[in-house]
């Protein structure tokens, strides 16, 4: 029979039901159970399979591809080792609120449950960072199944994970497969009138008000600066929503948390009612505790569980605020707001000096210098993936957000190695776009193979490596514990030497003077590029007011006073902002 009259089988359908869905590649490794799979794509223009060399770096690439078009995107493991690779990437999608569909193949069907080679059981192992995980145990069950699983992953923006026994994959599909309707995007939530009217009483009896911004002000930037214009209120912002809300902003005061910097801390303490609009900021210590409180959240999981709330209020922030502008009462004291401004310019003004004597005869390098002169060169709608530890650091420090640019990291799951495997995933949505990846040594090291998956597709990912040969935010967590950094130090190679090994652009740089140049015409470059930049692992100098009960891991809470080093042009947008502030 020719194969265009040849009936479809499970596999065939299943890539059908992801294209439908608007899944244009599949990230994985190929193995034994998911031949059928990749077979059935081999054979489909509308979907690619991208070949990577670790398992991890296919859902950490599937995370990072949902996150900037915002829409499913789908990752794979053969059965047993091949798909528990996927587990640490799909926590981190999970956390990050990415739409993923996992695929992890199984063992044949009559093996399951009787000790068979490789055997796992990934409906269950996947449980807890996933909305689904099922099995699929027959060929009439997966069009349903599949369905329910893109639904639960678009829908609650996270990680659905099906099972397909390789066998079952293989099988001839129903003769006649319904093709329900597809979820693809989510609605907009707005809160009941009872709650905006009680939102409303609050801030109108309130003298002095702030607002604490998350990722959940994305697509709300205008919404919030209209509110903070009305009520005459400071803003400040998580790690998660520097990049939607800090740019364009007259009220901004920085960010709190570890990495904070400006006067995000004391606007939150200093008000009378402080408004978290769209963030699950996780560090409670850095939250008030004598102070009105009121979240807007679209998850009401979310609402009141990193503090005590006066008004929780369930809906999309754009959609809240679009209901409950109107109808506060516009404020004219601003001398709470003036003072929030002054504070945050002042305590810019101080950080920046550290970081701006002889930073360009220095030798090491200063890691604050290398961000700020990649800031200055990046593209205006640059992406930047940003490894956990020092380089989140940098970025939160230097990254100037501008509405076009993305920041993106695991900031929420905290895992190592994110970097490269999110930059294959960014730069695969958009190959025109430059996509840099603000790696670290050890995290690099730790998928480093995955730069071959760069080579492979001829990705024109540029890898900045902060290169301190150190785990520096470990021992960082060591010094402040009173602790002796052990354990922390790494042996490195010169990586630019190893990039060029792979065939790719590759150029280290241990001198200050040589770091604009190397970036520039790494940037330039037209394909994948390593910038190895030797770094000095003792850029930070500590703050007096930390102690150790308040860090116990990457960024748990550490103290007002966060980390010295730097801020890079957001002093220029503090003293622009202080022209608001009317002189006396």
């Amino acid at each position: 029979m020719p194969r265009a009259m040849a009936k479809q089988n499970v596999a065939e359908q299943f890539v059908d039901i992801l294209v439908r869905a608007g899944v244009k590649r599949l990230y994985g490794v190929v193995g034994d159970s998911l031949n059928p799979v990749v077979d059935a794509i081999r054979r489909n223009s509308a979907i690619d399979w991208v070949h990577v060399r670790h398992e991890e770096t296919a859902a950490f690439a599937a995370g990072a591809e949902a996150q900037i078009t915002g829409k499913l995107a789908a990752c794979a493991g053969s059965c047993g080792p091949g798909n528990l690779h996927l587990i640490n990437g799909l926590y981190d999608a999970h956390r990050s609120m990415a739409p993923v569909l996992a695929l992890a193949s199984q063992i044949p069907s009559s093996e399951i449950g009787l000790g068979y080679f490789q055997e796992t059981h990934p409906d269950r192992l996947f449980t807890e960072c996933s909305h689904y995980s099922e099995l699929i145990s027959s060929p009439k069950q997966m069009p349903r199944l599949l369905q329910t699983a893109i639904q639960h992953a678009v829908g609650q923006s996270g990680v659905s994970v099906v099972s397909l026994p390789g066998d079952i994959a293989a099988e001839p599909a129903p003769d006649k497969a319904v093709e329900t309707a597809l979820v693809t995007s989510r609605p907009t939530v707005r809160p009941g009138d009872a709650e905006i009217d009680k939102l409303v009483d609050l801030i109108d009896r309130a003298e002095k008000v702030t607002l604490f911004c998350g990722s959940g002000t994305a697509g709300a930037h205008a919404e919030v600066m209209e509110f903070a214009e009305k009520i005459k209120s400071p803003i400040g912002h998580a790690l998660r929503g520097k990049e939607w809300i800090q740019y364009d902003n007259k009220f901004d005061v920085g960010m709190s948390g570890l990495l904070g910097y400006g006067a995000a801390y004391e606007a939150t303490h200093e008000c009378d009612l402080l408004i978290l609009l769209g963030t699950d900021f996780p560090y409670n210590a850095f939250l008030p505790d004598d102070v009105t409180i009121a979240q807007v959240d679209v998850r009401p999981e979310h609402l009141g569980r990193r503090s005590k709330l006066d008004l929780a209020v369930w809906g999309d922030v754009k959609e809240t605020l679009r209901c409950l502008t109107p109808r506060v009462k516009p404020k004219q004291n601003r001398r709470f707001l003036d003072r929030m401004l002054k504070k945050h310019a002042d305590a810019l003004e101080g950080v920046v000096k550290a970081y701006t004597r002889k930073v360009e005869k220095h030798t090491p390098i200063h890691p604050e210098y290398v961000a700020s002169v990649l800031d200055e060169l990046a593209d205006e709608d640059a992406v930047f993936t940003v490894d956990t530890g020092m380089c989140n650091v940098w970025a939160a420090r230097y990254i100037t957000p501008n509405g076009r640019r993305r920041v993106i990291g695991s900031f929420s799951h905290g895992s190592m190695a994110n970097a490269l495997p999110m930059a294959i995933g960014a730069q695969f949505t958009d190959r025109e776009r430059q996509v840099v990846s603000m790696s670290g040594d050890g995290g690099f090291s730790m998928l480093m193979g995955d730069f071959l998956t760069l080579v492979q597709y001829d990705l024109p990912v540029k890898v900045v490596l902060f290169n301190n040969s150190s785990l520096g935010m470990v021992e960082l967590e060591m010094l402040v514990a009173g602790l002796p950094s052990y354990g922390t130090t790494n042996k490195n190679p010169d990586f630019a030497a190893v990039a060029r090994a792979c065939g790719a652009y590759g150029v280290r740089v241990e001198k200050p003077k040589d770091l604009a140049g190397a970036l520039k015409d790494a940037l330039k470059h037209k394909g994948p590029a390593l910038v190895d930049v030797v770094t000095d692992p003792n850029a930070l100098s500590i703050p007096p007011k930390i102690s150790a009960e308040m860090v116990t891991g990457f960024a748990l809470s550490a103290s007002k006073i966060v980390l010295d080093g730097g801020v890079g042009r957001m002093l220029t947008m503090a003293r622009s902002n202080l022209r608001n502030v009317p002189r006396p």
